[in-house]
């Protein structure tokens, strides 16, 4: 059998472990050949192949990034997609596809399924946000650098006495937010799932700055004030259909100085949460993800995502996975409000 691999969407720390995971229990437990598609769904609609074997997976499990490298490309969107993609498929005569992605690219995958390509799913983000799984890897090297960031701008906030606004990942979901902001004692968390009252949050800071300590805001890129709308520097779009998010912080920042007289500034983390080598348990996640979606395809088990279900790997539909976002509960988010201002 001939199995094609694929990473879709944004680098995230942990790819290369499922490639590496996956050729080599493919090859020596199953006598599989494999190879890659470059670039995501633009390779697969272009017929971008590569060959992977076990000594081009060699050395790649500390690497972040991909090393089949990665794009935005939604297959369904392009003329005669699926047909390409299924032709790219023919011509390499690959039996079986591994698709390695977030909720666009597996949901793209959802549809490519319903057409008959035989694929198996793993899920990645940084955001944490895929339905069906506990966790995804990814996410616990983002929020290790957020909750670094954070450490490191508390020292310099109470230096300056000013209010630093940390803007991290999290377009729909404030999981990198929360967690990170806890772990790294912010005064005020902002999620997605939670409009906030601006009032409110500068209450917060001016409480912190009546006992003599400088505030730290973190804030999802995706967090909404109650009044208003998402805040964006721009207005374009990915061929998913997504609103490029950033500007958040500077918003904050702006009003939080206006409103309450005292200096704030920004630091928008950006694309350094989803750089760089992996954690150990992102490691540990990815290489078992890996494992288990070679698994899937030698039953035939298509259709499916692996996912994590307390310390198991288990096997979902993919359509159950990508029908909706996990978000943060809000009762979780409840509990933590006792360290706000």
């Amino acid at each position: 059998m001939k199995v094609a691999v694929l990473t879709g969407g944004g680098d995230c720390p942990g790819l290369n472990a499922v490639i590496r995971s996956a050729v080599r229990k493919g090859i020596q437990e199953y006598a599989f050949d494999f190879v890659g598609l470059r670039d995501g769904w633009r390779g697969a609609i272009q017929g971008k192949v590569v060959p992977l074997d076990i000594s081009s997976v060699r050395g790649i499990l500390p690497r972040g990034g991909t090393i089949l490298g990665s794009s935005r490309t939604n297959p369904l969107k392009h003329e005669d997609g699926v047909r390409r993609i299924q032709d790219t498929l023919a011509t390499h005569e690959v039996d079986a596809l591994i698709v390695i992605g977030g909720e666009d690219t597996l949901g793209a995958a959802t549809e490519l399924s319903r057409q008959g390509i035989r694929l198996v799913g793993v899920p990645k983000t940084i955001d944490n946000d895929v339905a069906g799984t506990d966790c995804t890897f990814g996410f616990d090297t983002a929020v290790g650098i957020a909750t670094e960031a954070i450490d490191r701008l508390h020292t310099t906030a109470e230096s300056h006495m000013r209010t630093l606004v940390v803007e991290v990942m999290g377009r729909h979901s404030g999981w990198i937010a929360l967690r990170a902001g806890v772990a790294g004692g912010a005064n005020v968390i902002l999620i997605p799932e939670r409009p906030f009252d601006i009032d409110q949050v500068c209450a917060w800071v001016k409480s912190r700055f009546r006992i003599n300590y400088a505030p730290i805001v973190v804030a999802a890129e995706g967090a909404v004030p109650k009044e208003g709308q998402m805040i964006l520097k721009d207005r374009s779009v990915d061929e998913y259909g997504h609103v490029r998010l950033s500007g958040i912080g500077e918003w904050l920042a702006r009003e939080i100085s206006e409103r309450t007289g005292t200096d704030a500034r920004t630091t928008v983390l950006g694309h350094i949460q989803r750089g760089g080598t992996p954690s150990s348990f992102d490691r540990w996640l990815a290489t078992r993800f890996g494992l288990h979606a070679v698994d899937a395809v030698k039953d035939g088990d298509f259709g499916k995502m692996v996912a994590l279900r307390s310390t198991d790997i288990v096997r979902v539909p993919l359509a159950d996975s990508t029908s909706t976002t996990k978000r943060v509960d809000p009762a979780l988010y409840d509990e933590f409000e006792v360290f706000f201002g």
